[in-house]
């Protein structure tokens, strides 16, 4: 007769083999209720305790690693990072974890940090945000045999599992909405042109803008800052003939964009439609607020931790896709003209 796996189990139960390896190995993270389903179901299909198929856990560290190759102002500026870190952190104690969150100055000390984390044995696995182009971190994370849990699109490697966002379906609501209003020019202010989800956000909103209203996107490239977000906003309106309406990568630049259109002698929204990627508090607090893509940080959060947990604990987990964001218009947006 076969042995059971953990996988055998997690299926019979319901559950996560995250959860049933917590549950074997007797640590926290699970429920009581739920660690004597599992156990009694283990018990049923005949597991062996002291098989190959359980997980040493002595040696772990208790620790999730993230960095951050970042400025810390950029950070404490951006609610959203601020909102995914609180996030991570609250799912993690839940489990009895913790996290460990480095900032580096450049993308050669942030692959530095995973270096010193590993020869250390500082952390169980990392999470990585921000891919970028040709991406090194990802090869030298499988190098190290280090766990991670990379958020963004990304083949399927080991060692590694992917949390993906359904870009695709957001840019097709951004461009409805904006279509629906009337508007048939279209500008995208791009932060972080390195970044791979940036990129690949502009290609779809290139390609979609063109099928459904049959303009070119036009694009400017800028710091996530409130100044980088000026700037770009200036270079876009001084196209000929100039966008109806521009879509910003983060919160902080569309509503720099909404608190600075007085001194472009811009009127938001009767001259000009804006609509911001992430949504935050300063989306909503602006004069006009402005109309965003809203997502629950938490949730996503939690999706990557128990994503990585489970890849730590099993040695393999798959890829996870997570819901759309949604979109919430606001007085930015509203009587768009073509």
């Amino acid at each position: 007769m076969k042995r059971p796996t953990i996988i055998d189990i997690a299926r019979r139960v319901g559950v996560s083999k995250a959860a049933v390896s917590y549950a074997l190995n007797g640590r926290a993270g699970v429920s009581a209720a739920t660690r004597e389903r599992i156990l009694d179901v283990a018990s049923q299909l005949g597991w062996d305790a002291a098989g190959p198929a359980r997980t040493p856990a002595a040696d772990r560290t208790g620790t999730i690693g993230l960095v951050l190759a970042r400025p810390p102002q950029e950070i404490r500026a951006e609610p959203s990072v601020v909102n995914w870190l609180a996030g991570v952190e609250s799912a993690l104690a839940e489990y009895g974890l913790v996290l460990n969150v480095a900032l580096t100055s450049d993308a050669d000390a942030e692959l530095g940090t995973y270096r010193q984390w590993a020869a250390e044995r500082r952390v169980d696995g990392v999470i990585v945000t921000d891919l970028r182009t040709e991406d090194p971190r990802v090869p030298l994370l499988r190098e190290l045999e280090l766990p991670a849990v990379v958020i963004g699109e990304h083949e399927r490697v080991p060692n590694v599992a992917v949390l993906r966002f359904a870009v695709a379906d957001e840019v097709r609501a951004v461009v409805e909405h904006l279509a629906e209003l009337g508007h048939a020019r279209i500008g995208h202010v791009q932060g972080g042109f390195d970044l791979e989800h940036t990129r690949w956000r502009n290609a779809l909103l290139r390609a979609r803008v063109r099928e459904r209203l049959g303009t070119d996107l036009v694009k400017a490239e800028a710091d996530p800052t409130e100044t980088g977000a000026a700037q770009a906003t200036w270079r876009l309106l001084a196209a000929d003939p100039p966008p109806t309406a521009i879509v910003y990568d983060n919160d902080l630049m569309a509503v720099a964009a909404v608190a600075r259109a007085a001194e472009l002698d811009v009127r938001v929204p009767a001259d000009l439609a804006v609509l911001s990627w992430q949504d935050s508090m300063l989306c909503r607090v602006v004069t006009p607020p402005v109309t965003a893509l809203s997502q629950d940080v938490a949730d996503d959060a939690a999706a990557a931790v128990h994503l990585l947990l489970e890849l730590i604990e099993t040695g393999a987990a798959d890829d996870l896709d997570v819901p759309p964001r949604v979109l919430i218009p606001r007085a930015s947006t509203a009587g768009g003209s073509g």
